[in-house]
């Protein structure tokens, strides 16, 4: 009987022979931008199947061919990457918005209808307002906890619901952790499914990495990553990721030849070393920021906290989702200070240990005021109707020992001063 591993024994060798690099234990890096063929014929070979003039046979491995088309470190990383998301097929880009933007592009026409959910990331946002629109896309946005009939209505009310081609999705959103139920907008879609292409249900799974939330399992055909996160996890790289089937990889693999904004061989070296580490990581991370997250709720000068490991059968479908999405609350901790914008720099200028810095999912902790940073292009009103308000923090939780990291936030918040009580005239 055939032992099947799991993807943290297979990141260490699954894809890469070493029998083909001079018996290397780990998989050299290709610096190369070119691969000389055997013979012509294998040339050929190898042109007819990058440009889709016939399909790959039963036995037969796309042959190297270019750097832009094809590397060994670009092929065995996006091996390895669909193991965590149970995918057919993956593709990595030089950076998560190349990977968000190669999608969009490829799916979505003039004319087409974007339906997405809200808050999405910031560089997100800005490309679904101000770039795809320019492109005659039309793009419309909902709100959190938007039921199905909500959002049944908004893509009739449209009046182009038979040109809905793609619902996107950020879950757990960034920042505020709202979740979307995956299921519910696959069937949603499935319900505006005319003939043709059916309209797709992708999601950015950033948030919670490859290790703690897994879309395809839920009816999402497209999975996409700032590998800069929690896949790269060492604030050293910066890529990006898209997973599904072997069908939609493979639009997106050919306009990412034409676009050119593959992964480079050395940052797909760097992404496999840590895949390695990716679990023990982001477990750890995880553990850490579930106990930061307790003791801050508690705090006098917090107001609020936003963790998915906060969250109880009185939350009701927000619960819901997350015992069916997720199985873990991950490891990002959004936390509303008493006050406003003047609390919160306090806060973040006064710790010692968490680097004040965007980008998360790394081992070290970052914090960032969102409303300022991530978000700032986004509309004042639409951050203050999303929960992106000027006493808003964004934490993301490293693997430093806990009490260590306590000991940092419990400080910088001596320094926030007190809240100021407002006492009714007519009681004094």
């Amino acid at each position: 009987m055939k032992k099947i591993f799991k993807p943290e024994t297979l990141m260490m060798s699954h894809g890469y022979r070493p029998e083909l690099s001079e018996g290397s234990v780990k998989c050299p890096i290709f610096q190369t931008s070119t691969f000389v063929f055997n013979k012509a014929e294998d040339g050929k070979s190898f042109f007819e199947v990058a440009y889709g003039l016939r399909e790959v046979g039963a036995d037969e491995h796309p042959g190297l061919i270019y750097s832009r088309l094809n590397n060994p470190d670009m092929e065995i990383l996006e091996d390895r990457l669909t193991l965590w998301d149970g995918a057919e097929a993956c593709a990595v880009f030089e950076s998560g918005m190349a990977a968000i933007a190669t999608a969009l592009f490829e799916f979505l026409s003039p004319g087409d209808l974007l339906l997405f959910s809200n808050p999405l990331y910031g560089g997100t946002s800005h490309f679904v307002h101000h770039v795809l629109t320019k492109f005659g896309v039309e793009v419309i946005g909902f709100k959190p906890h938007a039921t199905r009939e909500e959002l049944e209505k908004l893509i009739i009310e449209s009046g182009k619901s038979d040109r809905l081609k793609m619902i996107y999705l950020e879950t757990p959103a960034n920042p505020t952790n709202d979740l979307v139920d995956i299921e519910m907008c696959r069937n949603l879609a499935d319900q505006f499914h005319k003939e043709g292409e059916k309209p797709l249900v992708v999601v950015d799974n950033t948030y919670m990495g490859p290790l703690w939330q897994h879309p395809l399992k839920h009816g999402a055909d497209l999975v996409l990553y700032s590998a800069t996160k929690y896949i790269g996890g060492h604030s050293d790289v910066i890529a990006g990721a898209s997973l599904g089937s072997k069908e939609l990889i493979q639009r997106i693999k050919t306009l990412r030849t034409f676009l050119g904004n593959m992964i480079a061989p050395h940052t797909g070296w760097l992404l496999m070393r840590s895949l390695e580490t990716l679990k023990l990581r982001m477990e750890k991370q995880a553990e850490n920021a579930q106990v930061v997250a307790q003791r801050l709720a508690k705090h006098p000068k917090i107001k609020n906290v936003h963790y998915l490991g906060l969250l109880t059968p009185l939350d009701g479908k927000d619960y819901e989702i997350y015992q069916k999405q997720c199985s873990s609350p991950g490891a990002m901790v959004s936390l509303e200070l008493v006050g406003g914008e003047s609390e919160a720099f306090t806060f973040l200028n006064n710790l010692k240990i968490v680097k004040l810095a965007v980008s998360l999912g790394s081992t070290e902790s970052l914090a960032q005021h969102p409303a300022s940073m991530t978000h700032a292009g986004i509309d004042p009103q639409e951050k203050l109707e999303y929960g992106i308000t000027d006493s808003l923090v964004r934490l993301s939780v490293g693997v430093e020992h806990v009490e260590d990291l306590w000991w940092d936030l419990e400080q910088a918040l001596e320094a926030v001063p007190e809240p100021k009580l407002e006492f009714d005239e007519a009681m004094i």
